[in-house]
């Protein structure tokens, strides 16, 4: 499990630390406690090639780890952004990883990940009795499926529960993005699962500072009950920015979009005509799909739900792209290089004039 073999040659850096965005304060009987605040590190490479920094959001439970490095010890996506001459902001959303919890500041948690769960979803789902029709494709896990095998372990010791209200998780998100943005400029984002909602908020509240965005598997489709909530605008569950205005959901009226493929999952988009997402309508998205993961059935009506609200959003399916195998952490499965190269082509490419 040690990586260090496979690094070509040392990583240099021209500087790196780290801060906390979105800090609030909220009086408590014993005093005033800070509360809501976003974990921020940053590594700029001494030989920065691109002028646009990308900000990395993990999902669900996890933490902003999932890209600095994989449960078998090899380097993980920012190490590989870095080395292509990005500067890398990894962040820890509120109340997860390095940004502290308190249940009088942030309410309560849901359930923590359970083994059987994380292997059905994450580890060897090809090896769960009537899962999605993608998963007997799942072939990129690093490690084994065994409770106690070593690489499980690690996987499992960096995940835990997520605040339980969903709604309140995307206030904080939309604080959080604003506040980093303000700081740090201009950037590109890549989310994961449920930090995907992070990406559409940031550029709904900051248009001219989200220049592009790469949602890995991004929580959806649009209008779905999620864990803590519905997706009650579309993708989140917190208001965005319409054009015909909505001053509540149900002025988003909704119309059934029928899967194409048997293996494809029927979806929920607005009825015609759809309103707009004026503030991501210049903001070139990526949608990135694993063909082994349950998300292979869904992100389809992602991707339909923001172009048809003018987002104009690409959907990049990773067999289509000779990459095959890969479940919903793709981040740390074995090919995770040959997929951040495919991301970091198209962020080049979509950013080249930036």
């Amino acid at each position: 499990m040690d990586g260090v073999a496979r690094v070509a040659s040392p990583l240099v850096l021209a500087d790196q630390g780290f801060f906390w965005v979105g800090v609030t304060r909220k009086l408590q009987p014993y005093g005033l406690a800070a509360a809501g605040q976003m974990f921020v590190q940053y590594q700029i490479p001494a030989e920065r090639r691109h002028a646009l920094p990308v900000v990395m959001v993990h999902g669900g439970g996890g933490q902003g780890l999932d890209y600095l490095g994989t449960p078998d010890g090899r380097p993980g996506w920012a190490s590989f952004f870095l080395r292509r001459g990005h500067a890398v902001y990894v962040v820890d959303r509120t109340a997860l990883g390095r940004s502290p919890y308190h249940p009088n500041l942030h309410g309560p948690l849901g359930p923590p990940p359970s083994y059987d769960f994380m292997r059905g979803r994450f580890v060897a789902p090809e090896l769960t009795p009537g899962a999605y029709p993608q998963a007997k494709l799942h072939t990129q896990w690093p490690g084994g499926a065994a409770i106690g095998d070593p690489v499980f372990d690690q996987f499992m010791a960096g995940q835990g529960p997520s605040i339980a209200d969903l709604a309140r998780v995307h206030a904080d998100m939309r604080r959080c993005a604003e506040a980093l943005l303000d700081r740090i400029g201009p950037a590109v984002l890549i989310t994961h699962s449920a930090g995907g909602p992070f990406g559409w908020l940031a550029a709904d509240a900051r248009p001219s500072l989200v220049r592009g965005i790469v949602a890995v598997e991004p929580q959806g489709p649009a209008f779905v009950d999620a864990p803590g909530g519905a997706l009650a605008w579309g993708l989140t569950a917190v208001p965005l920015a319409f054009d015909p205005p909505a001053e509540a959901p149900e002025d988003l009226l909704q119309a059934p979009l029928k899967a194409l493929r048997p293996d494809l999952q029927d979806c929920m988009v607005q009825a015609e005509p759809p309103r707009q997402l004026p503030n991501l309508c210049n903001c070139p998205v990526a949608v990135v799909t694993g063909e082994a993961s349950w998300k292979a059935q869904q992100d389809h009506g992602v991707v339909a739900f923001l172009q048809q609200a003018g987002v104009p959003a690409e959907h990049l399916r990773l067999e289509e792209h000779g990459l095959h195998g890969n479940g919903h952490m793709m981040m740390i499965e074995r090919n995770s290089d040959e997929i951040a190269k495919l991301l970091a082509n198209w962020i080049e490419r979509k950013t080249a004039m930036a």
